[in-house]
Formats: C-alpha cells, structure tokens, sequence
C-alpha cells in the first residue's frame, strides 16, 4: 500500500429480508417533511410503495413526492426536484429505486440550496459543496452502481449530449440505505445483466490501475470471483435468493470507496460509456460492456503484469508453456465468453451509435490519467470504432 489515505464511509447499511422494518428506526432522527423520490412506478405494483408510504404516516411524516426519475436521470428533471424540495421546506429525500434513484436524490440534496446553477458549478466545474445539503436515505430495489454508500452522482445534459458524474465527498454519502435482495426479484433480465456488468466494471476500474501488491486487488480478485459465480445462477434463477444477495452485497463493496484506497483508479471504460449514453440515452452497464474489452486489449500492453494475473486469478488461466501476453490474452478471451453467456450488448451499434456519432462521443470522453495508457483523442476514436 503506498499511498496515504484517510478512509471514513458514514453510510448504515440495513441489509436483508427483513431490512425495511429499520426505517422506522432511522425516521424518528430528521424533521417531518419527506420527499419520496422513484421511477417509473414498478414499485407501485411490486407493494413497496403501500409499505413504505405507511411506514412514513405511522412516524407522522407528510410527504411530498417526485415520481418519474429516469435510468439516466436529466438536468431538466433536477432542476424540477430541487424546486419541489426548496418548496416544501424537506428534510430528507427517501430514494426508492435502482442506483439512477439514488444518484439523481443525492444531486437534488447538493443543489436545492445551490445559489448557482448546479449543473455548471457541480458537473461542469466539479466544486465542492458550499451550501445546505438535504440528507438522504435509500430504499435499493436494483443494484449496479453502488450508490447506495457512496457520494457519486451522474446526471445527463440532452441539450449539449454530456452525460457526467460528480463524485461528492462523505457528507453528501446517504445517511441510511436499505438492502433486501428480495426487492430486486423483478428487475427485467437485461437490467439485472447490465447491473453485473456495472458492478464488474467498477471493480476492474480500480483493479487495472498501480502495479504493487496491493491488499485491495486481492480483495477485488474474491469480489470479481463472487461476482462471477452469482452472476451465472442468478442468470439462470433471478429468484435465488444467495446469488441474489451475495450480488447485492458485492455491488456496495465494489464502489463504496474501500477498494480504491492506496490505488491510483482509472475510469476510463466508464468517462467512454458515459459519452456514449449522452448521445444515445442506453443502458449505462451496456455501454461499459460494449466497450470493455477492445480498450482493455489496447491497453494490456502497457499493464501485462496485472492482465497477466487477471488471467490467472479470476479466470483460472493455467500460465505454463505461455508467454506472458498469451495468458492475459487468454484471460480477456475467458472474460469476453462469460460476457456473451450472461448475454451482455457486446457492441455499441446495438445500443444506436452511428459512425458520424465517434468524433463527437470521443470529444465529450473526459481523459482521465489514472490508467496505465492516457489515450489521446484518436486512440479513443479507434477503441470506439473497435467497439462497432
């Protein structure tokens, strides 16, 4: 481990079957006025709401709501939030609802008291939090993204095709989350899949950067491994309960900020896949899974050491008789089978990319320096065309 850190995580996790009965013991700690924040209404016909809606009246809350978040959530629609928080004088946003939920209710708690507009000051100039923030808790009915125990939020701008993630420090963390894997039973297949790709994405992120024998890439390697495991089942029966869990569980510890400590951290499948959902509006694990193994085979040169023991520690690759680049290869061969057997988008024209679109995705691609390659503009033009 060779860098210093601090690592502090405020979070409470609630996790199981029975998890939701402890909202009644976290309400009792803020004011009166909630904002019940969720999606398309899935959770209307799943019950969730009726349960949680009573909860909320048996702790004497009056509740305000902002329904109709969307999986990649729009600046329009934060500034609509915000003005309904500010109204109603709110004292914490419940978020109901998968990791866009989530993401979308951490960005109305920064920017309803934001005196600015909050897309220039915290996406497009990425500044810290200066003003009052509304607390937060999270109800999680879809996992991926891990936003349930962190500060991340993305929030998409149609208007100039930008598609950018904030990552706010501990004080914008929710104060509580809710996990019971029960809840999410009726993810559609291809949402639950691009959910494991995502969590996947997150830990490789993490895990293709720095060169030393780092404690949190073998943390990683048990978590991608877990991963792996759960996700083949849960493909076969969503209704497995373990695989389900351990899915859930794995989720929260790929991106609630442990693993990257003592690393540097790249992020450069998901500033590609970002750009991609800010001119096509696609699923976000989609896109990183479009994505993944063409930029990953162009920069394995330059961390074969890493993807070399990728091979041999997550995918079983047996190194003997090999080179060194064969083994990574092989390793990356094993990933790209997997991808395709839990039925993954392996490509980004399935997900509406056009060729007159990769010069202005490519432009919109921020270019991040915690990798083993920093790509130039036409090295991320050549990954996307890769990627077609």
């Amino acid at each position: 481990m060779k860098g210093n850190f601090i690592y502090s995580n405020p979070t409470k996790l609630y996790f199981g079957e029975d998890s939701l009965k402890f909202l009644n013991e976290e309400l009792p700690k803020y004011g009166k006025n909630v904002l019940l924040v969720y999606g398309g209404g899935s959770i209307k016909k799943t019950g969730l709401y009726d349960e949680i809606v009573k909860i909320l009246k048996v702790n004497g809350k009056e509740i305000f709501e902002d329904a109709g978040v969307m999986p990649n959530p729009t600046v329009e629609k934060l500034y609509e939030g915000c003005k309904r928080a500010k109204a109603n004088n709110v004292d914490l946003i419940l978020a109901v609802g998968g990791g866009s939920v989530c993401d979308y209710a951490k960005a109305v708690s920064v920017s309803a008291y934001c005196e600015e507009d909050p897309w220039d000051k915290y996406f497009l100039r990425m500044e810290d939090v200066d003003n009052k923030i509304i607390p937060v808790g999270c109800v999680l009915t879809m996992v991926g993204t891990g936003s349930e125990m962190n500060g991340g939020s993305v929030i998409t701008n149609p208007a100039t095709k930008q598609k950018i993630g904030h990552v706010f420090g501990e004080n914008v963390f929710p104060k509580f989350s809710i996990l019971n894997p029960v809840y999410t039973y009726t993810v559609p297949q291809y949402q639950m899949v691009a959910g494991f790709f995502d969590i996947m994405s997150h830990i490789l992120e993490q895990y293709f950067s720095g060169d030393d024998d780092n404690t949190s890439d073998y943390i990683m390697e048990g978590l991608l491994k877990s991963l792996i495991h759960s996700s083949r089942i849960a493909v076969k029966n969503p209704k497995d309960y373990e695989a389900r869990s351990n899915i859930m569980w794995t989720a929260t510890w790929a991106l609630n900020t442990l693993v990257a400590k003592g690393k540097s951290t790249d992020w450069m499948v998901h500033m590609i896949g970002q750009a991609i959902g800010g001119y096509t509006d696609a699923t976000h694990g989609m896109t990183l899974s479009a994505v993944s193994l063409p930029y990953y085979r162009h920069i394995m040169p330059y961390g074969l050491q890493k993807f070399k023991r990728y091979a041999i520690n997550v995918w079983n690759v047996n190194p003997e008789g090999k080179t060194d680049e064969q083994t990574a290869k092989e390793g990356l061969d094993r990933m790209e089978a997997y991808m395709k057997e839990i039925g993954l988008v392996m490509n980004i024209k399935d997900l509406g990319v056009t060729e007159d679109m990769l010069d202005g995705i490519a432009k919109n691609t921020f270019i991040l320096k915690g990798g083993y390659k920093v790509l130039s503009h036409e090295e991320i033009v050549e990954i996307l065309k890769a990627s077609m």
